[in-house]
């Protein structure tokens, strides 16, 4: 097995992620910092990251949180913020799949699975995620189409989300909006570039996973069902 994978299924990080540590000489093989994520770990080696000995995990978990605001989606934070690791049991490693600003709440999903947490979070899959947010005035049907088609919204980059509802009242307004990218800050950064002041953002889906009945900083270990749903 490549080291790289060996490090995915051991719960530490996804693939792709795992390329990018060993390159930064945390993973050690039978004493020695290994640098190539393509070596082929033998069951006779014995593997260190961080200093810590790891092995594969057999029981892989996912579990679904409901991120308050003002919590970093992170696995620890050097100024020591509070993370979404201080809202689940610390007995077990997992790792959230992709992040959601400190001001944005809503379905967080941490696993130590890192086949699927390489496979959500890769975007060659384009994994479809619904966001709701309340924003001041509302959007016409030019500014639809333009983010829909891709609106610039700097560093070279493009945003683009489908409108799926809008409802308005009192001069405010309610949308739902998919994404396919995740680029960082990306709704914000297109209501910015709209001139439309963004009040609050919340992730309401994941792929075809809902937040459901889950209540603000709870969290609930998803089954094998829930998990299908979210490979569809």
């Amino acid at each position: 097995m490549r080291l790289n994978k060996f490090l995915s299924q051991s719960g530490i990080a996804s693939r792709r992620k795992s390329d990018e540590l060993i390159k930064m000489a945390t993973t050690e093989v039978n004493g020695v910092i290994c640098f190539d994520p393509a070596y082929d770990v033998k069951k006779s080696d014995v593997v260190k990251y961080d200093g810590k000995k790891i092995s594969i995990i057999e029981k892989k978990i996912v579990i679904m949180l409901y991120k308050p605001k003002n919590i970093i989606s992170t696995v620890s934070d050097t100024h020591d913020r509070k993370t979404v690791m201080d809202l689940i049991p610390r007995n077990i490693h997992l790792n959230p799949v992709g992040r959601l600003d400190k001001d944005t709440t809503g379905l967080l999903l941490l696993t130590n699975d890192g086949e699927l947490h390489q496979y959500l979070t890769h975007p060659k899959n384009e994994i479809p995620k619904d966001y709701e947010v309340i924003i001041e005035g509302k959007l016409d049907q030019v500014q639809i189409k333009k983010i829909k088609k891709g609106i610039y919204i700097g560093h070279k980059e493009y945003g683009r989300a489908k409108v799926l509802n809008q409802e308005t009242k009192k001069g405010r307004s309610r949308v739902v909006l998919q994404l396919r990218q995740g680029k960082k800050r990306e709704v914000r950064r297109i209501f910015y570039r709209l001139g439309l002041k963004l009040l609050t953002l919340k992730r309401i889906k994941f792929s075809n996973l809902s937040l459901g009945n889950l209540k603000i900083g709870e969290f609930v270990k998803l089954n094998k069902q829930q998990i299908q749903l979210l490979k569809r």
